[in-house]
């Protein structure tokens, strides 16, 4: 079947009474809102964007969870006219100041016309807008009181949408993505999942993510088909809801990063699937961080007896200068892992990679040497991305030192990989990694390596550099169990030869990360060589 071509607000026109987006509620409940509700409700906003004077161009800041009034306030910003852009509501945060310095950057870079949010997050999105000396923020059921909808969407702006990047690197940076880029991002997903109406998916992921908000969101939502939403807490609550969900709703989609995975294989036993199916389950899209095969290979260990087929696992690669997706696995091909050539990356014991599959729809993959030449199969350099679905370029004075920069036709991603017929392998950040005897070792290797020995994901980060004129490789362990710095001690002095190897004890939530979870390890970096960062530093010894 072919996958039509449609336009982002094509939706809006003859919107399905049946089918629509399904919210999770307390006690298993779901609310559902049908796609002419949400139609209605879309052009509602539009309209009222543009009664507060929000014209085209502008960009709009929505401040909400995943919920009918932040489908609306994405979409109605776009049938204003407007440019919409995402940020994450307080609760996303562990820490106040750490939220209020983050999200203070990205309404500096938006410089927003008018925020949207909800109640909750309203009196500290406030404080942050009236510090910068921007609009106050207006309650989304506030903003469409007593307004009736537009008849028809206005002329599109010429930035369909400004996102961030995730800012493991540094500060995040406001990327601009043009209506022909983020359509041709949605077509070439919709043609490489043969994604139809008839097809449900479900969602857990943040709505301010791009995974979350253009992999599943939009998509669903572009696409016509039963989505069901629920929020990340939902999620980390009850896991075996989800499965659920996925097994009563035959549920064809769904996307996540490794963590989610890995999170489901610990508070979900054989035991609790007694009479659940999951051979409906045909895409399951992975991405956002690297792959870990063992979690592969224990979640079909896990859901296998109950029709779950491994060919639904389908590692993607992208980020936000590609608006999303870059690659992704062909439907039924089955994942693979493989090392790089001897010698090209410095992995722990030429530990196992994950495929990140194949280029989609319009996009061009190149893997190349510092001197921007083409490398050949197995050799690792730098990924490059050229085709229809780049970033028109940053917002403001975004800088490059996170390695990242988009050229007029081609994107250096400043991330290592290497090709292997055809397919995608993602190694690790560039500035990430320290040469040590004429082989790169990647940060990213070495914490999959102590995964692999029972150090938790989001419990540790490893950080390489040059520090006090020395190669040093440290381990930052967040609230250390025994035996924790015994697997980094094994790690690390086994990849990093002769280098200075530190260990860096911080309490729980010490350890810097983006609002999606990813280590920030340049922040880290930069803290521990300036002698700021929080905890305990000292030599790294088994214990």
């Amino acid at each position: 079947m072919s996958i039509p071509d449609r336009t982002l607000l094509e939706w809006l026109e003859e919107p399905s009474t049946e089918r629509g987006l399904h919210f999770a509620d307390v006690r298993d409940a779901w609310t559902f809102r049908s796609y002419a509700e949400l139609a209605g409700l879309t052009l509602r906003t539009a309209e009222a964007l543009r009664r507060r004077g929000v014209r085209r161009d502008d960009v709009v800041v929505i401040v909400q969870r995943s919920s009918p009034g932040f489908v609306a306030g994405l979409f109605g910003a776009m049938a204003a006219g407007a440019t919409p852009c995402s940020i994450a509501p307080p609760f996303a945060f562990q820490r106040a100041d750490d939220y209020d310095k983050h999200v203070s950057h990205l309404f500096a870079t938006a410089a927003p016309a008018l925020t949207v949010c909800d109640e909750d997050s309203l009196d500290h999105v406030a404080k942050i807008t009236a510090n910068l000396g921007l609009p106050a923020p207006v309650v989304f059921g506030e903003l469409i009181d007593g307004v009736a909808p537009a008849q028809r969407p206005y002329p599109p702006a010429e930035s369909a949408l400004l996102q961030f990047t995730s800012g493991s690197s540094g500060f995040s940076r406001g990327v601009r993505i043009s209506g022909a880029a983020l359509r041709a991002n949605v077509t070439a997903m919709r043609r490489w999942l043969d994604w139809s109406p008839e097809l449900p998916g479900i969602a857990w992921l943040p709505v301010h993510h791009d995974m979350g908000l253009i992999g599943c969101l939009m998509n669903i939502v572009t696409t016509g088909c039963d989505g069901w939403m629920m929020q990340p807490e939902d999620f980390i609550r009850s896991p075996l809801r989800y499965l659920r969900c996925i097994s009563e709703q035959r549920v064809g989609l769904a996307a996540m990063p490794n963590f989610g995975l890995a999170y489901i294989l610990r508070r979900v036993k054989p035991a609790d699937l007694e009479g659940l199916r999951f051979d409906s389950l045909r895409s399951v899209i992975l991405g956002a961080e690297r792959i870990d095969p063992q979690v592969l290979e224990a979640l079909e260990e896990l859901l296998g007896p109950h029709g779950f087929d491994r060919r639904a696992l389908l590692p993607a690669y992208g980020g936000a200068e590609c608006t999303l997706a870059a690659t992704g696995l062909p439907l039924g091909e089955g994942w693979t892992a493989r090392a790089p050539e001897s010698g090209a990356a410095g992995s722990p014991a030429d530990a196992r990679i994950v495929g990140c599959g194949r280029p989609l729809e319009g996009v061009g993959i190149s893997v190349v040497d510092d001197d921007g030449a083409p490398l050949p199969d197995g050799a690792v350099g730098e990924i490059l991305v050229s085709g229809t679905s780049l970033a028109s370029g940053y917002v403001g004075d975004a800088g490059t030192a996170s390695g990242t920069s988009i050229g007029a036709e081609t994107l250096r991603t400043g991330d290592a990989g290497f090709l292997h017929d055809g397919q995608l392998f993602v190694v690790g950040r560039l500035g990430d990694g320290l040469k040590v005897h004429g082989r790169m070792v990647f940060a990213e290797s070495l914490e999959a390596r102590l995964h692999e020995l029972g150090v938790p994901e989001r419990r540790v980060a490893v950080l390489l550099g040059v520090r006090d004129g020395a190669p040093t490789g440290a381990v930052v362990l967040e609230n250390a169990r025994p035996g924790w710095k015994r697997a980094a001690h094994e790690v690390l002095s086994d990849a990093l030869t002769d280098a200075r190897l530190l260990a860096v004890d911080v309490p729980r939530g010490g350890l810097a990360v983006t609002s999606s979870g990813k280590p920030r390890r340049r922040v880290m970096w930069k803290a521990l060589t300036e002698g700021t960062l929080p905890g305990t530093t000292g030599p790294l010894i088994a214990d």
